[in-house]
């Protein structure tokens, strides 16, 4: 059970292993994308097809004939990785070996939704996988196995997120036949230790630039791919792709979203609560990704503006 290209790994390795056999993959039904609204396809299901598998893709795990469908199959064990739905009671009893779960932290810290988003927002300096049991909570089962990773603090959420799937993959490869025989013993969760994440929301991305240049810096990582982080110039959006911190020195007269121009004013950088900010590679909302030079040659005139609304985000 799984959807988005990430774990699309996952899949691959079980498929290496010689004594499983894939039955079926379930993901999320079609949904259109894009302007044109046409119906775009899970990447799980994708790679599945590709490769002859079954593909299950119920808009609820709830139905009794979905269930029956599941039961049907006669898994020994499901293997869930971003999902992106709780399982039912009834369907986390269908498997005698239960449904092995791959989330992107080290639980119990960032169980939820958003975990690899918010380690890199909190400044973690170590990250990882952790292969557990299912419960009917979220992210709340007993732990089977981790493997730590220890964060460079370049990564985006969208690298990290790929890179610990993969982790992941082997995690679980080296895992399973053991889990199955009863070899291993899974271990309840600390619940005093337990943090959790929260679910990314469009307007998380919107540049508060009285926040410090260095918080700024992690959320434009954190929210790499997804929601981005972005202000408003002219009436525009304006994505902010990479960025870096300049030190705390601000110029006189520059508040919090003024943009300067930097030596012979070939680099953008903007005034925030703390320190300025570079904004290494930008697009502006109709255009391509440039670089700060780039963009200062086309639009010399952002030098001096103040970017984005000064309202407070809720």
């Amino acid at each position: 059970m799984g959807t988005p290209s990430s774990v699309v790994p996952v899949l691959g390795r079980l498929l290496q292993m010689p004594d499983v056999d894939v039955l079926a993959a379930v993901t999320p039904p079609d949904r259109p994308r894009g302007r044109g609204r046409q119906p775009e396809s899970p990447p799980v299901k994708d790679a599945a097809s590709s490769l002859g598998i079954p593909v299950l893709q119920p808009p609820t795990l709830r139905r009794e004939s979905v269930q029956a469908d599941l039961a049907a199959l006669s898994p020994d064990v499901i293997v869930v990785a971003a999902y992106g739905r709780l399982l039912p009671s009834s369907v986390l009893q269908i498997p005698p070996h239960g449904c092995l779960n791959l989330h992107p932290s080290l639980l119990p810290r960032h169980r939820g939704p958003s975990p690899v988003a918010t380690s890199i927002l909190e400044g973690d300096e170590t990250t990882g996988i952790t292969l557990m049991l299912l419960d009917e909570g979220m992210d709340t089962g007993p732990l089977v196995a981790q493997r730590e990773y220890a964060l460079e603090g370049t990564e985006t959420a969208g690298d990290l997120t790929d890179l610990l799937f993969n982790m992941g993959a082997d995690l679980l490869a080296e895992n399973l036949e053991s889990w199955t025989r009863g070899e291993l013993k899974a271990g309840a969760q600390d619940e005093t230790a337990a943090t959790v994440s929260s679910k990314l929301e469009r307007t998380d991305g919107l540049a508060d630039w009285m926040l410090p240049a260095s918080t700024l810096v992690r959320q434009c990582r954190a929210f790499s791919p997804w929601p981005g982080l972005y202000t408003e110039w002219e009436g525009k959006t304006l994505k902010v792709l990479e960025a870096e911190p300049m030190g705390d020195l601000v110029p006189a007269g520059a508040g919090p979203g003024n943009v300067v121009g930097g030596a012979s004013g070939q680099r953008l950088s903007v005034a925030t609560g703390q320190g300025m900010l570079a904004l290494n590679r930008v697009q502006l909302e109709g255009r391509r990704a440039v670089t700060s030079e780039e963009f200062l040659r086309g639009y010399p005139e952002i030098v001096g503006a103040r970017l984005g609304s000064q309202e407070t985000k809720s």
